[in-house]
């Protein structure tokens, strides 16, 4: 892993000096420093657990965020077979920020869609950091007409800082967009399935996430706005953000709590980043058996009624002080 957050800098120099001793023995093969480095890989592991098992909101804000987790490209990839992408909103054009088509996960036919934010500067760009325009909502709508034709599940990768609030965003009913693209999760008959896979932001995580089953990583947030945003608006100063995260309940333990999720998928000790392949197996087992239960209940009304009534609910439910 070549990137660490803030909070793992000291994790950073442990790590650093046990490379830096192995890097000296493989130039210099009369040294034997396996012993000491091997004794910092033993500090180094107590440290991450030590790091991971109390991370506070607004560091799981930065692991969810971390540049290094798989994207909803990698799961695509490693989990759906005979992908076939579908692109455009045939109104406008092809937003790159959402992706989606159709594929297999195991045995069972599906469309799956979700955000993707890229993975370098080229494609950071090109997919704009995750945030779909109108027309990316007006396509994941599309994939939906298309499932529900079919009697195909939906399975939705949510990863977004948000909706893009741009100037021409707004011009084409950005709202407007998102609002139909939640309206038709809600009424579609097959069953739909969403995989809070980063960052699960405000109404744009909302327009895919509003599903049958709802699950979470462990390390996700998901949330009405995000930490800095929340800061800014009632502080007056994003700085704030730390205060901001604890207030918000955006952890996949709290959502939990409140009933706004269904169930929290766990990730490897250091997060996604550190264990890519066994967190997307991880999802893809938990969408595999999400997806068995759905469609043991054959009738697409009582699906269309259960999803509708879960959150209608939602709210009722409150944490303990």
């Amino acid at each position: 892993m070549t990137n660490y957050l803030e909070f793992e800098k000291p994790l950073a120099e442990i790590e650093g000096k046990a490379e830096e001793l192995r890097a000296l023995a493989r130039n210099n093969e009369e040294m034997d420093v396996e012993g000491e480095a091997q004794a910092l890989d033993a500090k180094a592991d107590k440290l991450l657990k030590e790091l991971y098992e109390g991370l506070t909101p607004w560091r799981k804000c930065q692991v969810a965020r971390h540049p290094e987790r798989p994207h909803c490209r990698d799961y695509i990839n490693a989990l759906f077979t005979e992908y076939t992408p579908l692109a455009g909103d045939r109104n406008f054009a092809d937003d790159h920020a959402v992706m989606g088509g159709l594929g297999r996960i195991g045995d069972i036919p599906v469309v799956v869609m979700g955000q993707e934010k890229g993975h370098d500067t080229k494609t950071r760009i090109e997919r704009n950091f995750g945030m779909a325009r109108p027309e990316g909502y007006r396509k994941a709508i599309r994939l939906m007409d298309l499932a529900d034709r079919f009697g195909l599940p939906i399975v939705a990768l949510v990863d977004t800082p948000g909706a893009y609030p741009g100037k021409g965003a707004e011009e084409r009913g950005q709202s407007e967009a998102i609002a139909r693209s939640t309206e038709r999760c809600l009424n579609v008959k097959s069953p739909v399935v969403s995989v809070i896979i980063g960052e699960g932001g405000s109404g744009g995580a909302v327009a895919l996430a509003t599903a049958n089953s709802v699950m979470m990583l462990e390390h996700s947030v998901y949330s009405v706005i995000s930490p800095e945003g929340c800061a800014s608006i009632l502080w007056k100063d994003s700085e704030k953000m730390r205060e901001a995260a604890e207030a918000l309940r955006l952890t996949a333990q709290d959502l939990k709590q409140l009933g706004v999720i269904d169930n929290i998928i766990s990730e490897p000790m250091g997060g996604a980043q550190r264990g890519r392949d066994e967190t997307i197996a991880a999802v893809g087992s938990a969408i595999e058996a999400e997806l068995k239960e759905l469609l043991k209940r054959q009738d697409g009304d009582a699906l269309l009624k259960e999803r509708r009534e879960k959150f209608l609910k939602m709210g009722s439910k409150g944490l303990a002080a």
